[in-house]
C-alpha cells in the first residue's frame, strides 16, 4: 500500500504539484480506490453468502436457516469482512499523519460494533421467529429472553464503544464500572423486575401465550397475546388492549382460565332467589298434580311410598300437615332442578351436577345449580345457561313457588 502511495505522490510531484497537495490528493485517491475495492468485495461476499444460504436452506429440513434469510443474517455477515480490509489498510495510508490514523481506526471499531450488533439483534430474531413456528414452543414468552439477550448486547456494545474511543481496554472499563454498579441497578430496576417475573412465569407456567385471563386490578379480561420483559398484552373481549407489568403476575393475584378450557366442561354455578313466603308443605293433592311430572314421577312415588309407612308406623296426627315427615314444594322444585340438569344434553354427566340450597337472606332463598356444560365456548356457554334457566324460572310456577323480586 505504501509503495502505491508513494508512487501516486511522485507522480504528482513531477507534475508540478505542490508536496501538501500531492500527499492529500494520493491519499485521496487511494481511499476512494480501497472504498471502491471495499464495496465491490462487499457486493461479491454478500451475493456468495446468500446464495449458499439460500442453496443449504432448500436442502435442509429446519425452517432456521429459511428464517434467518428472512431477517438478512447473511448479509449482515457478509459486511464483517470488508469491515476487517478497511481497519487493516488505514495504517499503510495514514502512516504520516498518526491522528488521521487514530481517529478513522477508532470510526472503524465503531462502525464495526454497530454491525456486530445489527448481525446479533438479526440472529437473535431469527431464533424468536423459529420458537414461534414450533408448536410446543410458541406459548412460551420467548420475547422475554431475547430482550434480556439484545440488553446485554447493547450495553456491551456501548461499553465496548466507549472503551475503544477512550482507548482503554474494555475489561478494564468494564472494571471501573463497578463503582457505579448501584446507579446501573436503579436505572434497570424494572427491567431486573421484569426479567426475574420473566423466568418465574416460565418456569411454573402460570401464564402462557393463549391463555384467557381476568386481572381485575388491571380492568383486564381476554386472551394473552404477548409475553414479553416489562409487560404482558392481553386483548380484552370488547377487542381494547390492556397492557399489565410483567412483575405483577407474580406480586399480585390474577386468575387464568386455562384449567377450565383444558378440562372436559366449563362451571355453571348461578342461582335464583326463591320468595321464603311461598314455601310450604305439600298435600295430597299437590303431590297428585306433581305426579304427572315425567322427570319427577319415580321420585315422588318412592318418597310418598316411604313417607307414607314412616308416618303410619310411628302412629303420626296427619290432621295438621307439619306432623311426622312430609314433603315441601322447594324440596320438590330442587329435585325436578337436578332431574332436569342431568337429563339436559349440554351438560357433562361425568362431572359434578347438583342443585342446592344456600343461605337464606334478606333476598329470599338462593338455589344454585352446579354444573359443568360440554361446550366452553363463550357465547354457546352463555346460551346453555339461559336455556337452563328459562326453564327453571317458568317452572317455579308449577310448584307454587314464586321468584322473588326486590319491590323499590
Amino acid at each position: 500500500m505504501e509503495f502505491f502511495l508513494n508512487k501516486l505522490k511522485h507522480l504528482l510531484s513531477s507534475a508540478g504539484v505542490s508536496q501538501t497537495v500531492a500527499d492529500w490528493t494520493s491519499i485521496l485517491l487511494l481511499v476512494f480506490a480501497i472504498l471502491v475495492i471495499i464495496f465491490v468485495l462487499d457486493f461479491i461476499i454478500r451475493t456468495f453468502i446468500r446464495i449458499a444460504f439460500s442453496k443449504i436452506a432448500k436442502r435442509s429440513k429446519t425452517k432456521f436457516d429459511d428464517i434467518m434469510i428472512v431477517h438478512q443474517v447473511p448479509r449482515n455477515l457478509a459486511h464483517i469482512f470488508p469491515l476487517i480490509i478497511a481497519y487493516k489498510s488505514i495504517p499503510s495510508i495514514f502512516f504520516e499523519h498518526a491522528r488521521w490514523q487514530f481517529l478513522l481506526e477508532k470510526l472503524i471499531l465503531v462502525i464495526g460494533i454497530i454491525f456486530t450488533v445489527w448481525g446479533l439483534r438479526s440472529v437473535l430474531g431469527s431464533v424468536k421467529d423459529f420458537f414461534k413456528s414450533v408448536e410446543r414452543l410458541k406459548d412460551k414468552p420467548i420475547d422475554s429472553y431475547i430482550q434480556v439477550i439484545m440488553i446485554f448486547v447493547w450495553l456491551t456494545a456501548v461499553f465496548a464503544t466507549f472503551a475503544a474511543v477512550s482507548g482503554i481496554s474494555f475489561w478494564e472499563f468494564m472494571a471501573g464500572l463497578g463503582t457505579v454498579s448501584a446507579v446501573i441497578i436503579l436505572v434497570f430496576k424494572d427491567t431486573i423486575l421484569g426479567f426475574v417475573a420473566s423466568i418465574q412465569v416460565s418456569v411454573n407456567d402460570m401464564v402462557r401465550i393463549g391463555d384467557w385471563i381476568t386481572f381485575q386490578k388491571y380492568g383486564a379480561d381476554g386472551d394473552v397475546i404477548e409475553i414479553n420483559l416489562a409487560t404482558v398484552k392481553v386483548r380484552n373481549f370488547d377487542h381494547t388492549i390492556t397492557t399489565i407489568p410483567t412483575y405483577a403476575l407474580i406480586s399480585d393475584s390474577f386468575k387464568n382460565w386455562r384449567g377450565m378450557t383444558e378440562s372436559n366442561g366449563r362451571r355453571i354455578k348461578r342461582s335464583l332467589n326463591i320468595r321464603m313466603a311461598s314455601v310450604r308443605h305439600l298435600t295430597n293433592e299437590d303431590l297428585n298434580k306433581l305426579s304427572k311430572i315425567d322427570l319427577i314421577q319415580g321420585y315422588l312415588s318412592k318418597k310418598v311410598e316411604d313417607i307414607t309407612a314412616y308416618n303410619s308406623s310411628n302412629q303420626v296426627d296427619k290432621s295438621l300437615l307439619i306432623n311426622g315427615r312430609n314433603l315441601t314444594n322447594i324440596g320438590v322444585f330442587r329435585k325436578y332442578i337436578e332431574s332436569y340438569i342431568e337429563k339436559h344434553s349440554a351438560i357433562n354427566k361425568d362431572l359434578m351436577v347438583m342443585a342446592r340450597q344456600l343461605q337464606p337472606g334478606e333476598n329470599g332463598l338462593p338455589i344454585e345449580i352446579y354444573a359443568f356444560s360440554n361446550d366452553k365456548r363463550w357465547q354457546n356457554y352463555e346460551y346453555i345457561i339461559a336455556d337452563i334457566f328459562d326453564h327453571i324460572i317458568a317452572s317455579a310456577s308449577t310448584f307454587d313457588l314464586e321468584i322473588y323480586e326486590r319491590k323499590f
